[in-house]
């Protein structure tokens, strides 16, 4: 009969909504205070609960699902045939990336204890939606390319970090704040920039050339700057290319079509032509790879940051599924197996929030010890903890059972999002043979880096003996190239077993001691050895505050 009840739903959990990711999140929020101290700590943690209880709510989650169920569209040009080249976006895409811009994702460099508040804020927004990640991390990451011009870094660093967000485009000097992108990679290079063949040629006056060429993989399009290289007479430079000129025509800046991502989908990623486009030199022709060394170390740790990010949002949403299923005659979160993989999963997110913290704490120290390790764990970490974002999300999708694998359960945004960090930025190789050049050519960087696992010497057997073993992979040079990932992920995972040792709850340290340094292991989540406090690791991932 039409209209008749055949069943009533029950035994489904809540949406996880309506909550605080600050304070929900244990490791985060003992992080943040403890690298921030205490006089600054109940600011800092104030700003982070606003914005944490902003990214839980139910209306900027929806957002989320609108930037993303409608990708941006290229108009190349207007009705009379003009071109325009303008990326056209959902108003939820404004919304989020106007909140994350207000929310001083891009204030770093400018304000006390600012990377640590900051990468706090970028990993608590990266769970909410991640696409808008990418102009807010290039924004950031452009100032210290900047600052190796004065004259550069005077015009446009208080409008890359300001908090307004003005999406209009017009010229940089009437606007309050601005975005910046960039454009490295071209197509028969990729990451090996100097195989570029953009060439920039000088035009009267001193320092500005005229740009030709292409750039094969150019996100956020509509941005109002773009750090570019190109070939100058005097070898690869570094320039800034606005897209809006000073009398406020348009540059030329050809948008030839935006890719069609795995994920990422509410970012516009755009193959772009330049055709005699004006630029700005920054720094000197030659120098380019150095005058954007530090942006891009500083992009790296955000794709750690976004992928601590994503990693603690697949957990917290297994952790509360679990917590509200019940399945053979009990709560999923006691069945002993599914505890097991569940905390499991919790020492990945935990282990990777509590590096990314510690990174981000070391650039605001800036000491010359801190410089050092930040130039050895950066490319280490963003090798490894990356890596680790896709199985974790995969099986974090499968404790949901076959809500996991459905789209408005939010799990298959994530996983295919999940493989993007270790992708962009320098893939896995290329990060292993920069740690390879850093251990080469600046020994203050392994010095740096003993030091810091030093500290916890004589806290757990595991942890010494993986020690010893790595100085021992450090020692034989021979072949080392091809056993450079193998590397990189022992000096990854003696770092984070040291930070946990020193930081986290016996029972967290305990497990990823027993685990990834003391080789009692399986191949897959949920192999924890018997005999761990399963039990606290997993309550303490829990996102319910």
């Amino acid at each position: 009969m039409a209209g008749t009840s055949t069943h009533t739903v029950t035994n489904q959990p809540p949406p996880l909504v309506g909550y605080d990711l600050f304070t929900a999140d244990r490791a985060l929020c003992e992080a943040v205070e403890r690298h921030t101290g205490p006089d600054l700590f109940d600011e800092v943690r104030d700003e982070l609960s606003g914005l944490g209880k902003t990214s839980g709510s139910a209306q900027v989650q929806e957002w989320a699902v609108l930037a993303n169920d409608n990708p941006p569209r290229l108009r190349t040009h207007d009705r009379y045939g003009h071109r325009v080249d303008e990326v056209e976006f959902h108003p939820a895409w404004h919304r989020l990336l106007g909140k994350g811009v207000s929310a001083g994702l891009t204030t770093a460099w400018v304000r006390p204890a600012g990377h640590v508040r900051r990468a706090a804020g970028f990993l608590m927004w990266s769970q909410v939606e991640a696409g808008n990640g990418c102009p807010l991390s290039m924004t950031h990451a452009a100032v210290p390319a900047l600052r190796t011009d004065p004259e550069l870094a005077a015009e446009w660093e208080p409008r890359l970090t300001s908090t307004i967000y003005d999406r209009e485009l017009r010229p940089a000097r009437l606007k309050a704040g601005v975005l910046f992108g960039m454009g490295m990679t071209e197509k028969q290079g990729g990451s090996d920039v100097r195989a570029n063949t953009t060439t920039a040629t000088p035009l009267a006056e001193d320092g500005t050339y005229a740009l030709t060429g292409h750039k094969w993989f150019c996100s956020a399009p509509m941005s109002d700057g773009f750090l570019v290289l190109a070939q100058a007479p005097g070898g690869l430079t570094c320039f800034l290319v606005p897209r809006v000129l000073a009398d406020g025509t348009r540059n030329v800046f050809l948008i030839q079509r935006l890719k069609n991502k795995l994920g990422n989908r509410s970012n516009a990623s755009s193959e772009v032509e330049f055709d005699g486009t004006w630029a700005r030199r920054v720094g000197e022709e030659g120098r380019g790879v150095r005058a954007i060394i530090e942006m891009v170390a500083a992009t790296r740790l955000d794709c750690v940051l976004g992928s601590a990010g994503l990693m603690r949002q697949a957990v917290a949403q297994a952790v509360h599924h679990c917590t509200h299923r019940e399945a053979f005659g009990g709560k999923l979160i006691d069945k002993p197996l599914m505890r097991n993989v569940l905390a499991d999963l919790a020492l990945e997110s935990e282990a990777a929030t509590t590096l990314a913290l510690r990174l981000a704490a070391a650039y605001d120290d800036g000491g010359e010890q801190e410089r050092a390790l930040l130039r050895l764990a950066v490319p280490a970490a963003k090798y490894w903890v990356t890596k680790r974002c896709t199985p974790v999300a995969v099986e974090a999708a499968e404790c949901l059972g076959g809500n996991g694998y459905v789209e408005e359960w939010g799990m298959p945004r994530l996983v295919r999002e999940s493989p993007l960090n270790s992708i962009w930025e320098g893939a896995g190789n290329v990060q292993a043979l920069d740690v390879l050049r850093a251990l080469q050519r600046e020994p203050g960087a392994l010095d740096a880096y003993l030091i810091e696992v030093g500290r916890a010497r004589g806290a757990d057997h595991r942890l010494d003996a993986a020690v010893k073993n790595l100085l021992a992979e450090l020692g034989e040079l021979e072949g080392v190239e091809g056993r450079a990932r193998r590397l990189v992920e022992r000096l990854a995972l003696v770092l984070q077993g040291s930070l946990l040792v020193r930081f986290a709850p016996p029972e967290v340290a305990d497990a990823f001691c027993a685990s990834r340094l003391g080789g009692d292991w399986g191949s897959a989540f949920g192999t924890l050895p018997y005999g761990l406090n399963l039990a606290s690791v997993v309550e303490r991932a829990r996102p319910e505050s």
